[in-house]
């Protein structure tokens, strides 16, 4: 187990690329799109929150999204916050709020490389809730600002 002294990935750091890989067939797809935002935050306080959504999101027509707008807002998106734990190679999610109730309360694992200013996140397989299919995903993160 690492100490916050030699956490190497504090700090806040910028999406670069989001991508998902199917495990029955190894295809992998830009799951938000080709350029994708959002930001992940690592605190010595042993806090983190990650958002990220399509470039591409849908404007509402209105202040108050309809119901279908509502749905397309939601599946472009993916914010949750909480508190982590650090190992060798890979990190825990403790989750205690979520854009999808599903995930409060539940714990995330992520392993992660770690080159230069660049962070490569990787799940452990997961079914999409887009799809269905098993897969992971591969989240790589450019930093932007260092505790």
């Amino acid at each position: 187990m690492r100490t916050q002294s030699d956490n190497l990935v504090l700090g806040t750091w910028r999406l670069q690329s989001y991508v998902r890989e199917v495990s029955a067939t190894g295809r992998r797809f830009n799951q938000f799109g080709d350029d994708p935002e959002g930001y992940l935050g690592y605190a010595p306080d042993g806090r983190m929150y990650a958002i990220f959504t399509r470039r591409d999101r849908i404007t509402p027509r209105d202040t108050v999204p309809t119901d279908e707008e509502g749905a397309q807002l939601l599946g472009s998106m993916v914010a949750y916050g909480g508190t982590y734990t650090l190992g060798d190679g890979n990190v825990v999610h403790h989750i205690d709020i979520s854009w999808n109730q599903a995930w409060t309360g539940t714990h995330q694992m992520r392993y992660f490389q770690l080159d230069g200013d660049m962070l490569t996140i990787t799940t452990a397989p997961y079914k999409s809730y887009l799809d269905g299919e098993e897969g992971r995903s591969i989240l790589v993160w450019k930093r932007v600002a260092a505790p």
